[in-house]
């Protein structure tokens, strides 16, 4: 069924409206619309308004996960007061604002009403549900507990999105420190320092040599600002072309995990995305084996996804999951073993929540500290870059009046 986007004028207030809806087609969306009171001015198939050349802003109608989080809690709420997978779909779909979001879901509810199964339905549009979203979900349908894994897969979404934004709004600040340091540092020897230049050369004395270098420094930002930009543009494509290509993805991504500082943190959120995803998928009734091939997607290095496939390997021959994550070195070893005893106690998914828990905690505590020194060390560097442009104006300056004097 269609989703068409329209415009239109009330009839009891004369105020304007839009607004998207799903209809069998144009003939009878325009006779709802009458009934609801609305007199149309415009009236198109959602996506056919940019191919007639009109401009569209997408930036603040971008499908975010915290959307999916959202939609997975409606419906698992929906479901669990026993209203139908259809209807439940409907309601959903009448209240999502995401236009995007709205045709995904509106498609996936006239497949599940065709006899399709709601993973499968989920899995014909992986740029918002995931493979590990449409495994939950077939798993949820086989063991006929969807409402549960709907649930469980909103709290894990939720879990996974509120790490993501700790870490990224704590890097932030830093960032734009950075940014704006360089940008004054900048301005400073593109603009101050070539006028404190004619002044030097109306004396004709000798300058420093750190004077000179200063002066050098700005005369070739200054004369040669495109060759710097295309510099940098060469050295940062090609740094992203070895970093993309299979050996230097390999190189990069072992240098982040044993970076000092940050590799310890890279490693905590590796283990903490780990632990909570194969738990919730286990708790979910997703195969071993198959919850171990989702995992390793989630880790975001090569390095650590070839620990969780050779992982794999040795469960498929009859190990236990802990021995082969403690013999490649790579997991701390209290987390092998409280996997170990989760797997003899027969509470594994526990155990792991229990990890990841914890490691939340300490990403959480490590952000909080590397803020804390990050942002004085990027005050100091600011200031000591700042006071070495003024220390090498200055300093002649000084000594040239002395000399007149």
């Amino acid at each position: 069924m269609p989703i068409y986007e329209y415009e239109g004028i009330r009839r009891d207030t004369g105020k304007e409206v839009k607004g998207l809806k799903d209809a069998d087609g144009e003939k009878s969306l325009r006779a709802q619309l009458k009934r609801e009171g609305i007199l149309l001015t415009e009236l198109y198939e959602k996506g056919q308004r940019k191919k007639r050349g009109e401009i569209e802003l997408n930036l603040f109608n971008r499908v975010k996960k915290i959307d999916i989080a959202l939609t997975t809690r409606q419906l698992a709420t929906l479901t669990k007061s026993g209203i139908s997978l259809v209807e439940s779909l409907t309601a959903i779909i009448d209240q999502t604002e995401k236009t995007d979001l709205k045709s995904a879901l509106t498609d996936v509810r006239d497949q599940v009403n065709q006899g399709m199964s709601l993973s499968e339905a989920f899995g014909r549009f992986p740029k918002y549900f995931d493979h590990l979203f449409c495994n939950m979900i077939h798993a949820g349908e086989q063991s006929g507990t969807l409402e549960l894994v709907l649930g469980r897969l909103a709290d894990f979404i939720e879990s996974q999105n509120k790490l993501r934004s700790k870490v990224f709004s704590a890097m932030a600040y830093p960032a734009f420190m950075v940014l704006m340091g360089s940008v004054i540092i900048a301005i400073m020897m593109v603009v101050v320092v070539p006028k404190v230049t004619t002044i030097f050369e109306n004396f004709g004395r000798a300058l420093p040599w750190y004077t000179e270098a200063l002066i050098g420094m700005s005369n070739m930002m200054t004369d040669f600002w495109w060759l710097i930009f295309a510099v940098i543009g060469l050295a940062v494509y090609g740094f992203r072309r070895w970093k993309n290509a299979p050996q230097g993805k390999i190189k990069w991504h072992r240098f982040v995990l044993s970076a000092p500082i940050f590799g310890a943190l890279a490693m905590m959120i590796a283990i903490s995305r780990f632990s909570k995803t194969l738990a919730t998928l286990l708790s979910s009734g997703v195969p071993l084996l198959t919850a171990m091939d989702i995992t390793k997607g989630v880790l975001g290095n090569v390095v650590l996804e070839q620990v969780i496939v050779d992982a794999s390997s040795s469960i498929r021959e009859g190990e236990s999951i802990a021995e082969p994550l403690k013999a490649s070195g790579r997991f701390p070893p209290i987390v092998t073993h409280m996997i170990a005893v989760g797997e003899r106690s027969g509470q594994l998914e526990e155990m792991l929540e229990n990890v990841a828990g914890s490691y939340d905690a300490l990403v959480e505590s490590r952000i909080a500290t590397l803020t804390s020194m990050l942002e004085p060390a990027i005050i100091v560097l600011m200031g000591a870059g700042a006071g070495s442009i003024a220390f090498a104006i200055l300093m002649p300056l000084i000594n040239m009046n002395e000399f007149v004097q």
